[in-house]
């Protein structure tokens, strides 16, 4: 028989209640605490968040600055800006960055380079900024993202100033090129003052003076939307553009020396003496920086690193070479001077020259036969290398070191460019230091005619040369002419620094000035072939050769018989006219042969420019 229950609604009515009490409470707390909280996020940290709000809303951009121009002494733009379209991504809109990256090259051509350059800014740049994936777009790439633009959201099309180098090859290696920032320059410039900025000077003026060019950023805070569209602009600092420089280059001299120096690796230097202004800096063979701008492919980069005599390097100012006979008028000077020969005092030429109790070593003269009884000037004129082996026997390297010197020799010029390399002006303590070994006074005769370990960079020659012209005074040389600000403000510079060298007698200078005009107009002149065609000014000059090998005492010279490679360098240096010198030229020609062969190099850019002769 089943028992049936009684239920006690006393007590059920007791428990219900006791549970709806303990809900009610809970619901109570929970609500009291989402109160509490919400009173916490709109009343105590209100501020906190309202920030938070307006920073999702309001976006702080950088306005990159203008790039200063470069002109001329002319005022020929050399270095501009120009408006190109790019391809940019903002990472923090892009949901899927490598399938993007892979479907946008269906649209447009993007290379391995593109994206590796993409991805390497990627790491230096922040989520919300703009990332150039591809420049230079043209018309039609731009129309195809335009029509796709839909599938690519963080994706768009900016238009942007690029650099561009109107002159191309003419004078890169003066005035250099920009290129994209790389990771170690971004360690050593003020990343604030570049924000948006992708491009830094790389080479040449455009490095040097990158501070006066780059400008000063500015910025703006602007609304967006959710998808990050700007919707308005809040406020704005407008960017200082950079300043624009006025070089001392002459482009027409500087396209005849390019012109005259034809198919030969080189280099051509022309100063004003007076002043140490910069008129042409050539170095061949060139290349066009326009290459560089953008990011350079690695095929035409090898292309230019491995071609035949490196275009990329820059030989008017890293290029050392043996000065060869244009060493020699320094040293006359040096021997007059001290006085350790007359100016009038000669020297018997027989074709070489022995040392003192060393019979058995002969140094050789150019000339076989010998130059016969030849005094300070005749020496120049003709290039006597025996002449200056007893000049250099008697002065000792010590003594022309300490001489030379003041010419500036074994000394960086102080040019407006990075990397100058300082040639070598050899000395006993030089090679005790450099060598660990004692110097040996055959390698003194040797100095003595601009060979062994001597050597001079082309900018040093023309420097030594227009301290000679000017009859001691020594000038800076500038590439640099003047500055001015965006607003046409000039902007002063400092005049380039000069120095003194005083000989005992002043008429030492007019004496040797002769002896280098004798070279052009003296009847036995090693350059009288371009002399005697010099019409309505007068020039003083220099010829000079350079081995590149040395040859065995009883072997001889066959330029038919060496390869180009191998053949002598020419040289030339030179000053107009010689009673108030203007100009100053300094030539070499690599495997040139005879600096007689590149003295008409000279005469071209002199007739240039005394006379403004047009260069055939």
């Amino acid at each position: 028989m089943r028992r049936s229950v009684v239920t006690d609604h006393s007590i059920v009515s007791r428990v219900f209640k006791a549970r709806a009490i303990v809900a009610g409470l809970v619901c109570f707390m929970l609500m009291s605490g989402l109160l509490a909280r919400l009173g916490q996020l709109q009343i105590v940290e209100y501020a906190h968040f309202a920030g938070l709000s307006k920073e999702n809303r309001v976006r702080l951009m950088a306005l990159p600055p203008n790039r200063g121009l470069i002109y001329d002494r002319n005022g020929l733009v050399l270095a501009e800006n120009r408006p190109t379209y790019h391809l940019e991504l903002i990472p923090e809109q892009v949901e899927d960055l490598d399938a993007t990256l892979q479907n946008l090259g269906d649209v447009v051509t993007i290379s391995d380079d593109n994206i590796e350059q993409f991805r390497t800014a990627l790491r230096t740049h922040r989520p919300f900024e703009s990332i150039s994936l591809r420049t230079r777009l043209s018309e039609e790439e731009v129309a195809r993202l335009a029509v796709n633009r839909h599938r690519f959201p963080g994706v768009d099309i900016a238009a942007r100033l690029s650099r561009y180098y109107p002159q191309g090859t003419t004078a890169v290696h003066a005035v250099g090129y920009v290129g994209r920032i790389s990771e170690k320059e971004l360690n050593s410039i003020d990343v604030s003052n570049y924000r948006g900025s992708s491009h830094i000077g790389k080479t040449g003026l455009e490095k040097y003076y990158e501070d006066q060019l780059h400008g000063t950023v500015g910025q703006q805070n602007v609304e967006v939307n959710a998808e990050g569209r700007i919707l308005r602009v809040i406020d704005k600092v407008p960017p200082v553009p950079g300043n624009d420089l006025m070089l001392n280059l002459d482009m027409e001299l500087q396209l005849t020396a390019k012109k005259a120096l034809g198919d030969f690796a080189g280099a051509v230097i022309v100063i004003q003496p007076k002043t140490g202004a910069v008129l042409a800096f050539v170095s061949e063979p060139t290349y066009d920086p326009n290459l560089f701008v953008h990011g350079i492919s690695v095929k035409d980069y090898d292309a230019l690193r491995q071609g035949d005599y490196k275009p990329l390097f820059n030989r008017a100012l890293f290029g050392q070479y043996p000065p060869g006979s244009t060493f020699k008028p320094f040293l006359g000077l040096a021997g007059v001077d001290s006085k350790v020969i007359g100016h009038l005092q000669s020297v018997r030429c027989i074709g070489y020259y022995t040392l003192p109790n060393d019979d058995e070593h002969r140094y050789r003269d150019w000339k076989k036969w010998g130059h016969g009884q030849v005094d300070l000037a005749d020496a120049i004129e003709q290039s006597c290398d025996v002449y200056f082996y007893e000049l250099a026997h008697r002065l000792g390297i010590n003594r022309m070191h300490d001489f030379l010197r003041e010419f500036g020799f074994g000394d960086k010029t102080g040019i407006d460019l990075i990397g100058e390399r300082s040639g070598l002006l050899p000395s006993r303590e030089w090679k005790r230091r450099a060598h660990n070994k004692i110097w040996y006074p055959g390698e003194t005769l040797i100095a003595g005619i601009g060979q062994g370990y001597m050597l001079a960079t082309p900018l040093q020659l023309a420097v030594a040369t227009a301290t000679l012209a000017n009859r001691g005074m020594r000038v800076k040389p500038r590439l640099l002419k003047g500055m001015r600000s965006a607003s046409g403000e000039r902007i002063a510079i400092e005049p380039a620094p000069v120095s003194w060298l005083e000989l005992n007698r002043d008429d030492r200078w007019d004496q040797m000035h002769e002896s280098m005009r004798r070279v052009l107009r003296g009847e036995k002149g090693t350059a009288r072939a371009t002399g005697w065609k010099l019409k309505g000014y007068e020039m003083a000059g220099k010829t000079g050769t350079a081995q590149v090998f040395g040859i065995a005492q009883d072997e001889e010279y066959d330029a038919e018989t060496v390869a180009r490679k191998l053949r002598d360098h020419a040289l030339f240096i030179a000053f107009a006219p010689i009673e108030d010198p203007e100009i100053v030229v300094a030539i070499i020609e690599e495997n040139g042969e005879h600096g007689s062969a590149v003295a008409p190099i000279a005469k071209k850019i002199m007739d240039k420019y005394l006379l403004k002769a047009d260069a055939k």
